[in-house]
């Protein structure tokens, strides 16, 4: 793999993790440049295997789940049962800046890597280390999946209408993932003064419990226990999913000001009793939304959709997977991009979310690069290693 620009370009990562919490922060950090090498067990990522769908030749299948977060990554494939893979990996660990992993708690010690042997090859390496549950604690020893700690987390229990929801996507690991990375560039930013790595920890319960926000404080500061709040914010109204004589649209009046746009559109007095304020609306929010669905059932989606834009209240569709990445403002943001895959050929995948002023793609590199094949960098990476001893 050519060497990559951006932020993060003298950078090498070594990506030891598997599924999707780790592989997401190493996914982030190569995005903006690091070089990251996924060491791989022969078996492979175990998201190589999880589907459907799966793309490509019949005799080289591959999961669009590992393709969603692996690209910017050379693949390695070590044994670390192997003296001599193990071996491979110590010389790895000396050039390394960054080795992540998201075993459970004593598994890397068991294979011959405990932190002290890491930091003894390589006094400036970072760790990241991920786990389910957190490293410590009377549960240190639960397995880590996604579903499991939004359940453990609370986050299903304010998710859904009619009962606990999880949320679409892998959201636990994924924010694990990007706290992982955050984190990762926390330690590196002290290292430039210290010159010593350290081990940054962090787990899916943490992500969770991390992002519960005023549903949180809603216990702990105001002794009540949040419940499914469904399409609707649970302290603003009207803020929420509304159904018209087509499809639904979703609203936001954030404020007093946005309420009185939205009453002056449709022709209501804002003061009127039982909506004059927000709490008043939350009180009666039933009854909001029952008044704004049968005004809303007169006309069809995009004509209420153009009337509050023209009034300045927040408004959107809800839009399919197929829409949103064909949506023009999507592929403005860079939000879609195509690399070049070993044997699928040009694909198409969801875009970094972040973006620097002197490059119009995003992510911090001019140009990413596919997600691996298992072992694609074998012989490559052996042979670098082989030049720089």
């Amino acid at each position: 793999m050519a060497p990559a620009s951006g932020p993060l370009s003298d950078l090498l990562v070594l990506d030891l993790t598997r599924a999707l919490a780790g592989p997401h922060a190493g996914m982030m950090l190569g995005d903006q440049g690091a070089r990251v090498i996924k060491i791989e067990p022969p078996t492979g990522d175990d998201t190589r295997s999880w589907g459907p769908p799966f793309v490509g030749p019949e005799d080289a299948r591959e999961s669009t789940y590992f393709l969603s977060t692996n690209r910017n990554k050379e693949s390695l494939v070590l044994d670390l049962k192997s003296p001599a893979d193990c071996d491979v990996l110590a010389r790895l660990v000396e050039r390394a800046d960054v080795l992540m992993e998201n075993y459970r708690v004593g598994v890397l010690d068991r294979l011959g890597f405990p932190v002290s042997r890491l930091h003894e090859l390589n006094p400036g390496l970072v760790v990241l280390s991920i786990t389910g549950f957190g490293h410590d604690g009377p549960e240190a020893a639960r397995a880590g999946y996604d579903q499991i700690a939004q359940g453990e987390g609370g986050l299903m229990s304010i998710t859904g209408t009619d009962q606990p929801t999880k949320v679409g996507v892998p959201i636990a690991d994924l924010i694990a993932g990007m706290n992982g990375a955050f984190g990762v560039l926390a330690a590196l930013h002290e290292r430039a003064r210290t010159g010593r790595g350290r081990v940054v920890r962090t787990s899916l319960l943490a992500g969770v419990v991390g992002v519960h926000a005023f549903q949180g404080t809603k216990w702990t500061v105001a002794g009540e226990v949040p419940g499914l709040s469904g399409d609707h914010h649970p302290s603003i109204a009207p803020y929420g999913m509304f159904a018209t004589g087509s499809a639904p649209i979703q609203i936001a009046c954030g404020s007093e000001g946005l309420w009185r746009a939205l009453c002056t559109a449709l022709g209501w007095d804002p003061a009127e009793d039982g909506f004059a304020t927000n709490p008043d609306r939350v009180a009666h929010r039933d009854a909001l939304i029952e008044r704004l669905e049968s005004t809303f059932a007169s006309q069809d989606a995009e004509h209420w959709l153009t009337l509050l834009a023209e009034a300045g209240v927040p408004s959107g569709k809800v839009r399919s997977m197929d829409d949103v990445y064909t949506w023009e403002q999507t592929l403005s943001q860079g939000l879609k991009l195509s690399v070049d895959h070993p044997t699928l050929g040009a694909v198409d995948l969801p875009g970094s979310p972040l973006r620097f002023d002197d490059n119009p793609y995003s992510g911090g590199r001019t140009e990413h690069v596919a997600p691996p094949t298992l072992g694609q960098h074998n012989e490559s990476i052996r042979e670098w290693l082989d030049s720089t001893d």
